[in-house]
């Protein structure tokens, strides 16, 4: 599909009209007019209510419309970030993370990164594991830190580690006051917070299976978007929340965490593209590996040996 064609598409759209809009393209209107019917052709659909004055899409064309606006956006997006590259002429390296891993030992590995290899332009992307997927494949980003597993065979993801789930609890509330673990059928007859709120599959999934496991049903449910308004809703005393054990230093002030009766643990998984052997990524990879040794985690094999 040719991105003129494309380009030639909106500009329609936008000025309803093909004389001002071949105006505009600074063309002139009969050519436009056959690249738009190529393009109904290829598409195998109307894509203009010609018999509408001024022009009005087709149901098929504006679905269309919002499609190629994400195209040409795209586009103009790699145009600027190259034109950005090959002015700076540094070497660029991106990580995706989901806010959880904040928590999780990643600002040490970024300072780390950052101390090490100076001449390298490190960017840091927040997105859930479903998005990392697709930033990964479109090669937004280099590497992402989720907690989600998905598949993907052009995608390949480690274990880094599993972290300890614990329980958030308002501070007011009599649960846990003990400080004894906390059994997953006392937080069922609780608000239960759940974060992301969306999309899904999510974290919010797998907490909800951790309890469906254990043969319960939470009594009641509350989507938040995010890991600091779930904590937040905690403190404000609308519910409790699972938690990776790393999130208890957030508000220490507020809420109570408490251990779990039934041990549970949520994964740290690293996953970059397949067959990628970038510097960049070897190096962070090997900076993980050193500072895992340092901190007394086990070591996954695929990075072992780098």
């Amino acid at each position: 599909m040719d991105l003129r064609h494309l380009r030639y598409f909106v500009t329609v759209a936008a000025e309803r009209n093909f004389n001002k809009a071949a105006e505009r393209l600074n063309m002139a209107q009969p050519p436009l007019s056959r690249a738009i019917q190529q393009l109904e052709a290829e598409v195998g659909a109307e894509l203009i209510d010609r018999t509408s004055r001024p022009l009005a899409l087709t149901p098929m064309g504006q679905l269309f419309h919002a499609q190629a606006l994400q195209i040409l956006r795209r586009m103009d997006d790699m145009r600027g970030m190259m034109r950005a590259a090959i002015a700076t002429e540094r070497r660029r390296f991106t990580i995706g993370f989901v806010a959880s891993t904040i928590y999780a030992r990643l600002p040490t590995l970024i300072r780390e990164f950052r101390s090490e290899h100076p001449d390298v332009e490190l960017n840091l992307v927040e997105s859930i594991t479903l998005d990392q997927i697709a930033a990964l494949k479109e090669g937004r980003i280099d590497v992402g830190l989720g907690r989600v597993r998905f598949e993907d065979p052009f995608v390949r993801r480690t274990i880094l580690r599993n972290e300890t789930l614990i329980a958030a609890v308002p501070l007011s509330s009599p649960l846990g006051r003990d400080g004894g673990p906390i059994a997953l059928s006392t937080l069922a007859q609780e608000k239960l917070i759940l974060y992301p709120s969306q999309p899904r599959p999510s974290y919010a999934d797998d907490v909800l299976s951790l309890f469906h496991d254990n043969g319960l049903e939470p009594k009641n449910t509350y989507e938040a978007r995010e890991l600091q308004i779930a904590i937040g809703l905690v403190a404000a005393e609308e519910g409790v929340a699972i938690i990776p054990e790393s999130v208890r230093r957030s508000r220490p002030d507020d809420v109570r965490y408490l251990d779990l009766a039934e041990p549970a643990t949520s994964p740290i998984i690293m996953s970059h593209r397949v067959g990628d052997h970038a510097p960049e990524l070897l190096a962070f990879m090997r900076i993980v590996a050193r500072k895992y040794r340092d901190w007394g985690y086990p070591v996954p094999e695929a990075l072992s040996d780098i």
